[in-house]
């Protein structure tokens, strides 16, 4: 079995495991029918690294095709479409095998594979191959678009197992006790979040031994913090020095009818059934008439809701919606991109599925619609105001008219991240028009890099991109999609350092912007941006298999909101230094001695070489001590007793010692001051609970870990004296037979504290003599002319997760493991320490395409300009189960200031200075307030500075003298919109409107 490429699906790997990807590279797909469904589905289901996908299509390129098949291009009108978009195919993943066919499908081809999927097909086929498949164990999918609406349908056979229903983490919790009755009742040291019927494994359990060694075991919650697990009564004393019970996955088995039977599915209901009725009859109505039903044709519309009627005697379905059967076959000519892209999402994690066993398969009719981004009105214009014109938007303008794609083509917009989200987004943009005209366009920045991690689910990059800037890829790729784009790429980060180029007059001119950002910083700065600008904004975001999207509207929604500044995840020091319990816990001490040994001490240094006031400074710090000895260590010599090394050997020396020091000489300085049986006062153990007793390790050349972190800890400590190192472990183990290590002498007046609290107290005490006396000697130590001679300057080495080359990882994961392996915490491989230490989100290109494809269809609403909230969707999604929720965005929070009702939205737009005019003088200011809103100003802020606070000497002074007065900053050029924070002598509200003071 071959080996996965971890770096090319390293974000993947995440999702789905190496176990799961395993199956999938033995898996041959067919997906038949290469329209824009069609080839979403194919293009996600080759990124995910099946071993081959054959795409099957007869038909020929059409202008209608161009509105949603980004493979096909103007030069490929009247040729096949299987073999035209083979290349770029082909090119996705160079680990798949891609092939097209473009004659009819058929018995003897269909049998080749173990997926099938079926886009643009007859119902007739769709029976007919779906029986053949049912009887052959063949996975068989069937996807459809028609409009605004999608239909998907599942059948994995008459028995199909799942091995990860979820996909999530096992849950594990640590054991506080363990009751010796009948049953055994379990206590855990904090919440669990097992479930009734949930099976678990015992491990690390002291005194009742006998769990460790049984078989899973079904619990009873009793508690949010208690379970029982049967009859314990037989078993040994349990003795309250923890233990760790964790949750054993289990298998299901699934059974699926074919798709002739579970076309009478009677457990369908509402919209779904009505669209189960309407898609059926759809196929009648193609099969007599050789066409769909006509772009807003009424007749035709008559004559599907007829067919749906007489289909529902049988159904007997109580409430049809006939509105949403009108509206499909008025709307089922068309061919959208963002319908195409869900959809396509969808049903290639549905392939997956089938592929790996993992997640739980669609059981087994999906239906989905957006006909609520329809105009809103009665008024319906003629059905020549639909019909094709030759052009790639044909099928767009089936749903929406040629005015409304005018408008789409008048847009300008403003995207922020060229990412997985991003490209997606684009490639929406481009099939749709988004900003396609003389007047629209589209920006776009991103201040990354490609790399080759991006290639698995950022699809407009290649190979031969890596190393370039993603924005100006994206915006060439699109070009390439679309020829008419108008898109222009930035490499800027989205900050107020880019407001130069991000201001008031870029804002106004926009007519929205659409968020592809993987941090919530910068969602919260770019939302900031959007309320202050009253400009909408669309959002979303991945994690893994689930997905959100955001719409927010000027007036009508609420924003994205301020960040939480929740701390809760944060670990705390007394934790990490002394009594971690996870090995969350070990990669953020291993990340931070990282941090601390190789970036902050060299740049510490650089500061101290190249700033002769650097040392005054520092000693009014807390750490003073720790960063004046980090210097002086970092720039006497060894034979000195400082750390700075001259050769090779000497950083292979220094990381042994290292070694020494950490997982050793700590721990057992650490069992000095907290001997194994050491009680609280209470009586109880000292090491129970969340403590882990550790024990010391012994440094052995032989054993793999120890010599990875002698290794990396070597080469990144030559790395910042610019000093040559070697992988060459062999002659690394020669080095080290010379190396004397200190004996350990432990220290009875070391004080370890327990706690934060504990830590705290001791911080905010004032130095000791012993301490001032240390810093003392350090202040005259680094004082010497030649200290500041022996290095002219070090090299701070900033982390970097995705270079396997570099020791970054490897030294992070070797320093965890080690220190793991001294706290008895089970040890975690290196793709998951990398996830962990460098925050990696999970990514699949199923979740990305679905998301983006939802914030299109909200674009489309925002274009035409609805202004009903209902209309409007914040959507959740889980591929994982297939479980879609939308529900009404949420309305914006009002207040009230003396006595008039506010939102966020609102503020009081004041001119300052038009043209060559004299500004405004602060008194103006309060003046025009108290007019035109009768409030009287009793204070004024900008930012942190206070402008005023009833002073009378400062009327006089324009607004913005009164700024620079006041900051004692000058006010950008490029500035053209100060955003003052009154507070009213009317009011006393916490919330105030803002006064935005316009400098034009």
């Amino acid at each position: 079995m071959s080996e996965i490429d971890e770096g090319f699906y390293s974000r993947q790997l995440y999702v789905l495991g190496h176990e799961a990807m395993q199956r999938m590279a033995t898996a041959d797909v067919l997906v038949a029918g290469v329209r824009g469904l069609g080839v979403e589905i194919a293009k996600n289901v080759i990124l995910s690294g099946v071993r081959s996908v054959t795409v099957q299509d007869e038909g020929h390129t059409g202008w209608t095709d161009l509105s949603s098949q980004f493979f096909l291009k103007e030069a490929n009108l009247g040729q096949n479409r299987a073999t035209c978009s083979l290349q770029q195919l082909s090119d996705l993943n160079p680990h798949v095998r891609v092939s097209a066919h473009d004659g009819p499908l058929d018995e003897e081809l269909l049998l080749r594979f173990q997926v099938v999927v079926l886009t643009d097909s007859s119902l007739d086929d769709q029976r007919r191959f779906g029986d053949l498949c049912h009887s052959r164990g063949i996975k068989f999918i069937v996807a459809d678009t028609k409009g605004l609406c999608g239909q998907l349908f599942c059948d994995f056979g008459e028995e199909f197992e799942v091995l990860d229903q979820d996909g999530e983490t096992p849950v594990s919790a640590m054991i506080y006790s363990i009751s010796k009755d009948n049953p055994g009742v379990v206590c855990t040291n904090e919440k669990h979040l097992f479930s009734d019927g949930t099976k678990v494994s015992f491990s690390e359990v002291h005194g009742m031994k006998e769990l460790n060694s049984i078989g899973p075991v079904e619990l009873t919650v009793r508690s949010p913090y208690s379970f029982g697990i049967g009859d314990t009564s037989a078993f040994s004393e349990y003795e309250r020095r923890g233990g760790v019970v964790t949750e054993v996955k289990q298998p299901c088995m699934l059974h699926f009818k074919p798709l002739g039977e579970a076309l009478l599915d009677d457990e369908l209901n509402g919209r779904h059934k009505t669209l189960h009725l309407a898609f059926q009859a759809l196929h009648g109505f193609v099969k007599k008439e050789q066409r769909l039903p006509r772009s807003w044709s009424q007749s035709d519309a008559d004559v599907l809701l007829a067919m749906v009627r007489e289909l529902n005697t049988a159904a007997q379905l109580e409430q049809l919606d006939e509105i949403a059967v009108r509206k499909l076959s008025c709307t089922a000519q068309g061919d959208l991109a963002p319908i195409n892209a869900f959809i396509g999402g969808l049903a290639a994690q549905e392939v997956i599925k089938a592929c790996s066993r993992k997640f739980t398969p669609l059981q087994q009719w999906l239906y989905f619609d957006a006909l609520q981004c329809l105009p809103q009105g009665e008024n319906q214009p003629a059905e020549s105001f639909f019909s094709a014109k030759g052009t790639r938007y044909d099928g767009q303008i089936a749903v929406f008219g040629s005015a409304f794609q005018e408008k789409l083509e008048r847009q300008k917009y403003f995207l922020v991240g060229a990412g997985a989200i991003g490209c997606e987004l684009l490639k929406n943009f481009a099939l749709i028009g988004l900003g396609a005209g003389e007047e629209g366009g589209i920006t776009v920045t991103d201040m990354d890099f490609i790399e080759r991690s991006n290639l698995n689910r950022q699809f407009l990059f290649r190979s031969q991109d890596i190393g370039k800037p993603k924005s100006e890829v994206a915006a060439k790729a699109v070009r390439e999609i679309n020829p008419q784009m108008n898109i222009t790429a930035h490499q800027n980060r989205l900050d107020p350092d880019s407001e130069e180029v991000y201001g008031y007059d870029f804002f106004m001119g926009l007519n929205g912007v659409a968020a592809a950002l993987d941090n919530v910083e910068a969602r919260v700065y770019l939302d900031g941006c959007c309320v202050q600008h009253k400009r909408p904004l669309l959002e979303g975001g991945t994690l893994g298999s689930r997905g959100h999207t955001q719409v927010v509207v000027p007036h009508l929604t609420t924003s994205y909101g301020p960040a939480d500044t929740n701390a809760d995840d944060d670990i705390p020091l007394c934790t990490l230094k002394n009594f971690p319990h996870s090995i969350q816990h070990t990669l953020q001490w291993a990340r931070d001695q990282f941090e601390g040994l190789f970036k902050q001490t060299p740049e510490n240094v650089n500061l101290f070489l190249s700033d002769s006031g650097f040392v005054e400074r520092t000693l009014g710090h807390r750490e003073a001590l720790e960063i004046l000895g980090g210097v002086w260590s970092s720039l006497e010599d060894m034979n000195s007793g400082g750390q700075r090394p001259t050769t090779w050997e000497d950083c292979v020396s220094w990381a042994r010692c290292q070694w020494e020091t950490h997982y050793n000489t700590d721990i057992r300085q650490l069992l000095h001051c907290f001997p194994p049986e050491q009680l609280t006062r209470t009586g109880l153990p000292f090491w129970s609970g969340l403590k882990r007793c550790p024990h010391p390790l012994t440094f052995d050349p032989n054993n793999t870990t120890h010599m990875e972190y002698v290794v990396a800890a070597a080469n990144l400590y030559g790395q910042i004296y610019c000093i040559r190192g070697t992988r060459d472990a062999a002659a690394i183990r020669i080095i080290l037979e010379k190396v004397r290590v200190s004996s350990f002498t432990p220290n009875s007046s070391m004080t370890i504290h327990v706690n934060d609290q504990e830590l705290q107290e001791s911080m905010e005490k004032e130095s000791d003599d012993e301490e001032k006396a240390r810093l003392e000697m350090l202040k005259r130590a680094l004082a010497s002319p030649s200290l500041k001679g022996s290095v002219m300057q070090m090299y701070p080495v900033d982390f970097e997760k995705d270079d396997d080359s570099n020791f970054h990882v490897d030294y992070i994961v070797a320093a965890s493991n080690l220190r793991a392996e001294n706290y008895d915490i089970p040890t975690e491989d290196r793709l998951q320490s990398k996830r962990i230490v460098g925050r990696i989100i999970p990514a699949i290109a199923t979740t990305t395409a679905s998301v983006a494809g939802l914030m299109c269809l909200e674009l489309y609403k925002l274009v035409l300009g609805h202004q009903d909230i209902s209309c409007y969707c914040t959507s959740y999604i889980c591929l994982a189960f297939q479980r879609i929720v939308q529900c009404l965005p949420n309305k914006p929070r009002q207040f009230q200031v003396a006595g008039e009702t506010y939102t966020l939205w609102d503020d009081f737009r004041v001119e300052g200075r038009c043209g060559d005019q004299q500004e405004m003088t602060l008194g103006d200011l309060l003046q025009y307030i108290k007019e035109k809103y009768n409030l009287n100003i009793c204070s004024l802020f900008y930012g942190r500075a206070c402008l005023y606070n009833g002073q009378e000497d400062r009327h006089q002074l324009s607004v913005s003298d009164l700024v620079r007065k006041i900051t004692k900053e000058n006010i950008p050029p490029h500035t053209k919109m100060l955003e003052l924070i009154p507070s009213f002598a009317e009011d006393e509200c916490l919330e105030s409107v803002p006064i935005r003071y316009l400098l034009l």
